[in-house]
């Protein structure tokens, strides 16, 4: 053991003596790493990098020391560097004379990939020889290439300008190193780069490699590597990573790498400042995104028609118009034209911020300027016309579209499919739908999810069944949309076991359920008064790690209540506060409600009190539900100090809260009150509705009052309103009790006429013939 190592200590003092390496072996200079590609930048264990840097070593020595190729002696030879000649091996390699003995025998000996390394040395001025013997060499059964012997070839390839030969070596040694000993490929291919005149360009050459085949973590770590030992990949290059990153979604690695590179000393360029800004706009960080256009102006750097539309499209996409329209009249200021790209952008953000009209006047500015509009000029405004309604106009673009050549694509079909769903035309939207496949433009997952929508929202759930299997077959992978869209659609037609069928379906597929689907079946569950299974999802969705928002809180509340379990309806709130989940007015206002329905008007003023405990202010709905529940269980007082302490608060009451009053006050006798609170909703421009007419005729039918009673029975049918025929009974009953029969007689043929009342044999009235 002893006497190996030093042999192996005297190989290495001879290499360092003899190699005119120019360095020490570079020192590693990142973390092990532990992706796959680990290979390329490995950073192995002491015996392991000792036995990479003995092999790299050993090759190395023999194959720069540049010994001839025969030793002049009558001996036989005795290794494989003493059979062949430079001229010999020239020979064998330009007429492929590669059955030669002498070849042969190198090949197979188990010194082989020395040998091979050693050859193309010797063939750097000519690299031509060099890359066909290294291609015949990969053919040979029983070889492969050492690291280091493709390395070598791409110096020589480098050097003799042929980058695509070069690069393709590059390309074969990354994808196939995996099946290869475990060498560090920068570290060799800085360990051999004296092979030929020392140049660098062959490092930026590895980079683009790996950026190419798209290995990044691997690109990020050469990158590092490159600039320990100052040698900077081209700007270029970092820009063809910056655009990976950024098309991959890493963000963060991207603005990571953005300050790495300048930090290095390499110079952005307008490419590099607008994939920067791309991507920043494309997240909505508009902070960012200016903070870069002006550091790239101060820096010399003239933005161009890129920069300028990825800022107007950032800004309009959030709903800075004016910031949009700024940046398009700079860029025009700067001698930069708009193209069909800008005018797209701001016809897009107007139409989708209620500026319609705005967009057609960019639309015609464009057509004005000799820009043809293009497929996405129309599909935006044909979806902005639909998401305002204006169908007819939509479709009538859609035809000038067609008209001048252009075919929709899936997103023109789309919106008007959507459009046509919403507003219940679905035999239109299905025949939009036929025709996107006769024209062979395949209907996507939005497409399917809007025609479910539709079908499920008007209650056609068989066919919604029918289409959403027909996606399936063709081969279009139901979204936790498409199973929302059809969950709902069950749930509304009260099919809660196929509901949670889906359901159980889609998680069986690993689609996570999101917090609007989980409310959804909390809603649907909560409505069958299955409050125990409300309780097991309850659970399921904290363990999958989402916490219940107010909506389900306050669904699941009400339905408390509702099942007349109070007690667990109370201690949802608790529960809440508990948790840290978020509790809102709303909550409250179901909870004072349904206090106040279940008659503990008590229990609800000591939570309306409590509200300031959660630094909330309670709001016109939750002063309005306690004012309700106070009139219904006779507390007209508490009520009345409730509505005047809301006005103070300059809090406006509403139709309810009025009403209310209304009733409480009839139902007290105070009919007076009751009248002036109707004038006061008149003054307000507040109109009576169904239940605020039925309590005034019913109230003032109570007190006495018929001729008040019937004026506004008499206004509330010429308004449209019909009353029911309970009400119309108790208003006839009331005026033959206070013995007003000509009177009654009148009202009654009048409602007969009306068709208000059935006929004269109503029990609740008398039975008189007129």
């Amino acid at each position: 053991m002893k006497l190996i190592e030093a042999a192996i200590s005297f190989l290495f003092k001879m290499l360092m003596s003899l190699r005119n390496l120019g360095s020490s072996l570079p020192r590693r200079v990142s973390p092990p790493c532990n992706h796959h590609l680990s290979f390329i930048f490995s950073s192995p264990s002491t015996t392991t990098t000792r036995a990479c840097i003995i092999s790299c070593c050993v090759t190395g020595f023999l194959c720069i020391l540049r010994f001839p190729f025969v030793t002049k002696s009558n001996s036989n030879p005795t290794n494989v560097f003493d059979v062949l000649d430079k001229v010999s091996m020239t020979k064998i390699i330009q007429q492929d004379l590669w059955n030669d003995p002498r070849v042969v025998g190198s090949i197979q000996s188990s010194l082989a990939p020395i040998w091979v390394s050693r050859v193309l040395v010797e063939f750097k001025q000519d690299p031509k020889l060099a890359l066909k013997f290294f291609k015949w060499a990969k053919t040979r059964v029983g070889f492969r290439h050492t690291t280091e012997s493709y390395c070598i070839l791409v110096h020589i390839l480098f050097y003799a300008r042929m980058y695509f030969d070069a690069n393709n070596i590059l390309k074969e040694l990354i994808l196939s190193s995996c099946v290869l000993p475990g060498f560090d490929v920068f570290e060799i291919l800085w360990a051999t780069r004296n092979v030929c005149v020392p140049g660098f360009g062959v490092f930026d050459a590895l980079f683009s490699v790996l950026v190419e085949l798209g290995m990044l973590e691997a690109a990020g770590q050469c990158f590092l590597r490159m600039t320990k030992f100052r040698v900077l990949p081209k700007a270029r290059s970092c820009n063809a990573f910056l655009h990976r990153l950024s098309k991959a979604g890493e963000g963060d690695l991207s603005r990571e790498f953005f300050r790495d590179m300048v930090g290095a000393g390499i110079a952005p360029t307008v490419f590099t400042y607008n994939i920067m800004i791309g991507h920043v706009c494309k997240e909505g960080d508009m902070l960012t995104a200016r903070s870069l256009f002006e550091q790239m102006k101060n820096l010399g750097l003239t933005p161009d028609i890129v920069t300028y539309n990825s800022l107007v499209d950032g800004y309009g996409k959030i709903g800075l118009l004016d910031e949009s329209v700024c940046l398009f009249e700079e860029m025009k200021f700067m001698g930069c034209e708009p193209d069909v790209i800008t005018y797209n952008a701001l016809i897009n953000s107007f139409g989708k911020f209620k500026g319609i009209p705005r967009a057609f006047e960019f639309f015609r500015e464009m057509k004005g300027k000799d820009l043809k509009p293009d497929v996405i000029t129309y599909s935006t405004l044909i979806d902005a016309l639909c998401k305002e309604g204006m169908m007819q106009m939509a479709i009538k673009f859609f035809v000038d579209m067609t008209r001048v050549g252009l075919l929709p694509n899936e997103f023109t079909y789309s919106s008007l499919i959507d459009a046509n769903c919403k507003a219940g035309n679905l035999g239109e939207a299905f025949t939009l739908a036929n025709e996107m496949l006769q024209e062979h433009v395949d209907l996507n997952i939005v497409t399917y999810t809007t025609l479910l929508d539709g079908l499920c929202e008007e209650g056609r759930m068989k066919e919604a069944e029918e289409l959403f299997r027909a996606m399936e077959k063709a081969r279009v992978t139901p979204n936790l949309q498409a199973y929302t869209a059809l969950i709902h659609g069950h749930i509304k037609a009260r099919s809660m076991d196929k509901a949670m069928e889906l359901f159980n379906e889609m998680r069986e597929k690993n689609i996570k359920p999101d917090i609007l689907l989980w409310g959804t079946i909390v809603w649907g569950l909560c409505s069958e008064s299955k409050l125990e299974k409300c309780k097991i999802i309850m659970t399921e969705m904290k363990e999958s790690g989402i916490g219940a928002n107010p909506v389900i809180y306050t669904t699941l509340m009400d339905a408390y209540f509702k099942a007349g379990n109070h007690t667990e309806a109370i201690n949802l709130l608790e529960e809440m506060r508990d948790l840290g989940a978020e509790v809102t007015v709303m909550t409250f206002c179901a909870l004072i409600d349904g206090l106040c329905k279940s008659g503990l008007v008590q229990e609800a003023i000591y939570h309306f009190g409590r509200i300031p405990e959660f630094d909330l202010q309670p709001n016109v709905a939750v002063y309005t539900a306690l004012i309700d529940g106070l009139c219904k269980n006779n507390c007209i007082g508490a009520a009345k100090q409730l509505f005047d302490e809301m006005q103070d608060k300059n809090m406006i009451p509403d139709k309810i809260a009025y009403t209310a009053m209304i009733d409480g006050n009839l139902k007290h006798g105070n009919f007076q009150e009751a009248l002036n609170m109707q004038n006061k909703m008149m003054e307000m421009g507040i109109e009576l509705d169904l239940y605020a007419y039925t309590s005034l005729v019913w109230g003032l039918s109570q007190c006495g009052e018929v001729q008040q009673a019937r004026k506004f029975l008499a206004e509330m049918i010429g308004k449209g309103i019909i009353p029911d025929d309970f009400l119309c009974t108790r208003l006839l009953r009331k005026y033959y009790e206070l013995g007003n029969i000509n009177e009654a007689i009148e009202l009654q043929n009048e409602l007969v006429e009306k068709g208000l009342i059935h006929g004269y044999s109503n029990p609740a009235v008398p039975n008189i013939q007129t």
